[in-house]
């Protein structure tokens, strides 16, 4: 029998770096500073950590908490459970993790759902902290 080993790839299948890849070369990533000027002028910055990582670091005054689980669903125009402002492809979103990991395949999958203008935030929540911008504990 041609079995593989558990430890071979699959045909086909794609690793997390390349997944990775791919989600942020449909982005245009922004920086702390970047972000914050875009909050200022309307942007939603969307906080997709769980809640024991927000307890542990911190979060970022004016963020929406969205846990990646229920992301697409609040956030896609079309859903019958977005939230209330979210009903405009043309929402300016920022993603953020804490690291800019999670949050690049999250506003990935945004632009799938047709927010043309979603990104992330590079260098995640961590990046926004050693930035010296605001936080609360």
């Amino acid at each position: 029998m041609g079995s593989t080993s558990p430890n071979t790839a699959p045909a086909g299948s794609v690793g997390i770096d390349e997944i990775l890849a791919r989600a942020r070369a449909r982005l245009t990533r922004v920086g702390p500073e970047e972000t914050h000027a875009a909050m200022a002028r309307g942007a939603v910055l969307v906080d997709i950590r769980p809640a024991a990582q927000r307890a542990q670091h911190g979060e970022i005054p004016g963020a929406v908490i969205i846990e990646r689980n229920v992301l697409e669903w609040r956030l896609d125009p079309r859903s019958d459970a977005r939230l209330p402002w979210a009903g405009s492809y043309d929402l300016e979103v920022i993603v953020t993790c804490q690291e800019g990991y999670t949050s690049s395949l999250a506003a990935a999958a945004l632009l799938d759902l047709g927010l043309h203008r979603a990104t992330d935030l590079a260098g995640g929540y961590a990046a926004w902290q050693a930035a010296g911008l605001p936080v609360t504990r």
